[in-house]
């Protein structure tokens, strides 16, 4: 353990300069796509932040060609990497880092190797955390708490996750700050919605949309089943696969597990019902596919998973959902906003998209609940929450530039 105090240069930062800490596009990512989005966000309230850049991490040896955000990297192996990092970034003129942190994305046990940059920092840091789990042990729990204990401020993208990590990790409510996950600002209403389809050639169709990468964990071979028993009823259902292969997956194992879907879906007849878009899609096609979705699908089979972007952008894009019972589901999908179905199961999914098929009234009405009550959830007013939360950890910074205990590698 160490005790150290955090250096401010001056008590009048009006614009902070602002270095965010995560993977980032090209590297094909969920948290590399947000990392770029928040970036983004905060550069729209210039009068609130000053320059904005980019420390990278690398999944070693695999390299990247960055563009100018990219200021430098982590190797996420080499522990040497991430102390280099940090006094690359007290040397510069960033008044302020934000990380964003999945475990899976930084090395050592539990990700450890994170906090020796976090211990390395002379300025402070805001950790945003992307999975929180509903009961951690061990040394999971260490790290998570020593996460906390490190940062300045911790962002959490879920209501539930403010409440799993004061319950779980005993952390106050005040270290703790909710931040909705970024979303697009996409238009939405009935007549946007035909015709997009038309645009994208899906006039007379009912369409149902998955989108992200693909791997085992998204549960679409249970989408699969249930899309062949909406089609014996409702013909017209066209449902899109929208999406690469995981990277990691593919260099694991290849396509073995598209190729089965793709297999199944000509066990089950329902070829001219399903179309594999396989590829990465950019947010302006992203956008266009989801405008033109009667139904957004997640059977999703990780009970823990405690926020997803995917969700976010199609609840943001007045989409209505059915989705299996993972944390972030239950909490974004209440009120009306969308259908809970259980856990690998094809028939609950046919029936909850069966009954959405066959009354429009209830598509629109439910798309419309999820448009209203993710409207403070675009990608600019988010950017402004960030802002807001840079400067007040600064004055606090300032106000009391008190000891801070933060556990090391």
């Amino acid at each position: 353990m160490a005790q150290l105090s955090r250096f401010v240069a001056s008590p009048l930062i009006q614009r902070p300069d602002v270095v965010l800490v995560g993977t980032y596009p090209p590297r094909e990512c969920g948290i590399a796509t947000f990392t770029q989005d928040t970036v983004l966000s905060l550069r729209q309230w210039p009068s609130l932040v000053g320059h904005v850049g980019v420390c990278a991490v690398n999944d070693w040896p695999a390299s990247y060609r960055y563009g100018a955000d990219v200021q430098s990297t982590i190797e996420d192996s080499q522990l040497p990497s991430y102390r280099r990092a940090a006094k690359r970034i007290n040397s510069s003129d960033a008044r302020i880092v934000s990380i964003q942190h999945e475990y899976g994305i930084f090395r050592g046990d539990d990700g450890e190797f994170v906090l020796e940059f976090i211990d390395t920092l002379r300025v402070p840091v805001i950790v945003t955390l992307h999975t929180v789990l509903s009961n951690p042990t061990g040394h999971f729990r260490d790290v998570t708490k020593a996460l906390i204990a490190g940062s300045d401020r911790t962002v959490v993208l879920a209501q539930n996750a403010r409440d799993l990590l004061m319950r779980t990790c005993n952390e106050r409510s005040d270290k703790l700050q909710y931040v909705p996950h970024g979303i697009p600002d996409v238009a939405w209403s009935p007549d946007v919605l035909e015709r997009r389809k038309a645009e994208m050639g899906f006039a007379g169709r009912l369409v149902v949309s998955t989108f992200g990468l693909i791997g085992p964990g998204k549960g679409i071979e249970y989408a699969l089943e249930g899309i062949a028993s909406v089609a014996a009823e409702h013909p017209e259902v066209l449902y899109l696969v929208l999406g690469r292969t995981h990277p990691v997956i593919v260099r694991r194992e290849g396509e073995v597990y598209r190729e089965g879907l793709v297999r199944r879906c000509r066990e089950l007849g329902i070829e001219s019902n399903v179309l594999f878009v396989n590829r990465y899609l950019s947010l302006r096609e992203l956008v266009l596919y989801l405008q033109a979705s009667d139904i957004y699908l997640m059977p999703y089979l990780n009970p823990e998973q405690i926020v997803s972007g995917t969700m976010a952008y199609a609840v943001g894009a007045g989409k209505p959902t059915v989705a299996t019972a993972f944390a972030y589901a239950r909490e974004v999908l209440a009120d009306g906003r969308g259908t809970i179905v259980p856990f690998r199961d094809s028939a609950a999914i046919a029936e909850a998209l069966g009954a959405l098929a066959g009354d429009e009234y209830s598509r629109f009405e439910m798309a419309d609940r999820a448009y209203t009550y993710t409207r403070d959830w675009v990608w600019r007013e988010v950017g402004r929450q960030y802002a807001r939360l840079y400067h007040e950890v600064l004055a606090q910074s300032v106000a009391a530039p008190v000891a801070i205990t933060r556990a090391t590698a």
